[in-house]
């Protein structure tokens, strides 16, 4: 039903751009035509009546085109539809511009200026008659021959209708004019038609359009209820008190496990990588010192250790055999992974806080408790490495809504002992966060 009434309407509004101009006069009467031709001084129109020309000085305005909307309710409106939808029809009437659900339309038909097919009738025939008598009189004065004009006048016929001329009476050999006097008393004001009602902007209907305008625009306030505007105080980046981020990323972890001590390998100072990249967990809760740009609080990681293999040479796993003799482990394999956590202190120093994209310095230190796990294919143990680390670097925050997006560099300072004292001292820590302030 809905598409049904689009296309109507549609249909209807291509109409009225293909359907005949409404003019109106200077005299208030409105003619309905198609312009024939337009010049700077007339304008012929083409109406169902005949053929008229009209003079440009007698033309008031080319009216714009028009819809009246009939509701359900009984109520009409008239006005220019300026925008439809499936939903919603928006008119602009003398009122305003007035919103219309769809369903409550009951018919949309063409606006006619029209006052009365009867006005207009005898509008454009009585200009006929008067084009027609013109030239009956102007052939009459040819045959009579009487001079005439450029314009069209005769000299003895017409003279008093271009000079505004009087009759004078001679008293006592001078010439005294006569001027009338003249009273005038103004006609009766003839009631209005409906055409002019709507054109002058009288209402009709049960419902006027300002009333209907308004229970509109209530019942669209009703179904859309306006956000209320909250007159929050701007926070500012100074009142921020804590800070609290999650990290997420990968370091390159050089591990070394010192193997010279095992079964099976040289008792000169052999060591085996167990190490590559370490995937990084890890979160942090900061407090603002004072009103500086430095914050401090604790902080967590954990972190991975990769999975390695090497060859085992324990003399005991190479000698196992089977009850035929067969090697029981034709290939041994030492296999290790592990894991780390690290607790602590982790500083913030803000370069540029007020800024968008904001740069800062971190830094932290703390304990680190590392667990390798070895597993050979007859003996497996744990190996332990605790001790202090620190690290420093360079992090970027940049704020999205309500939390900021942001990535850390960062170089990992760590003691190891036991077997893994021949790691490497230091790694890089590459991250990226998110992370929120708070009041």
């Amino acid at each position: 039903m809905k598409r049904s009434l689009i296309l109507c309407l549609l249909t209807l509004l291509g109409a009225a751009v293909l359907q005949a101009e409404s003019i109106k006069m200077k005299d208030g009467t409105i003619i309905s035509g198609s312009i024939l031709e337009q010049t700077q001084y007339t304008l012929n129109l083409a109406t169902s009546f005949g053929t008229v020309t009209l003079n440009q000085k007698e033309i008031e305005q080319i009216l714009p085109d028009k819809h009246r909307i009939l509701l359900k309710g009984g109520t009409q409106l008239v006005g220019v539809i300026v925008d439809l939808d499936e939903f919603n029809l928006k008119l602009q009437t003398d009122d305003g511009i007035v919103n219309i659900d769809m369903p409550q339309i009951a018919n949309i038909e063409v606006y006619d200026y029209d006052q009365a097919p009867k006005t207009q009738q005898t509008y454009v025939e009585q200009k006929i008659e008067t084009a027609q008598e013109e030239k009956a009189r102007q052939e009459q004065v040819a045959q009579t021959g009487a001079v005439q004009a450029a314009g069209g006048l005769a000299f003895d016929s017409d003279i008093d209708k271009v000079f505004d001329t009087q009759k004078a009476t001679v008293v006592n050999g001078q010439a005294v004019s006569a001027v009338p006097t003249v009273s005038a008393t103004p006609a009766p004001p003839r009631p209005l038609t409906d055409e002019e009602a709507f054109l002058k902007g009288v209402k009709t209907g049960a419902v006027s359009q300002q009333q209907y305008a308004t229970q509109a625009k209530d019942s669209l306030s009703a179904q859309k209820p306006a956000a209320k505007k909250e007159n929050k105080p701007q926070t500012k980046e100074k009142d921020f008190r804590t800070y609290l981020a999650i990290q997420l990323g990968a370091m390159p972890l050089d591990l070394k496990l010192n193997v010279s001590e095992r079964p099976g390998f040289s008792a000169e100072k052999e060591s085996k990588d167990v190490g590559g990249t370490s995937v990084v967990a890890s979160g942090k809760f900061l407090w603002r010192l004072m009103d500086s740009n430095l914050w401090l609080g604790p902080n967590l990681s954990i972190a991975n250790i990769a999975n390695n293999t090497f060859d085992d040479l324990d003399p005991d796993t190479l000698a196992a055999t089977d009850s035929t003799g067969a090697p029981l482990y034709p290939d041994p394999k030492i296999k290790t992974s592990g894991q780390f956590i690290s607790l602590g202190v982790s500083a913030n120093y803000y370069l540029n806080p007020k800024s968008r994209v904001v740069f800062y310095l971190t830094g932290n230190a703390g304990y680190e408790m590392l667990t390798l796990n070895y597993r050979g294919e007859m003996k497996s143990d744990s190996i332990k490495s605790n001790g202090f680390s620190a690290g420093g670097g360079l992090g970027v925050e940049t704020r999205v809504d309500d939390l900021m997006l942001g990535t850390e560099v960062r170089q990992q300072f760590s003691t190891r002992s036991n077997e893994l004292k021949d790691s490497a001292a230091s790694n890089t820590v590459f991250t990226a966060q998110v992370s929120w302030k708070f009041q």
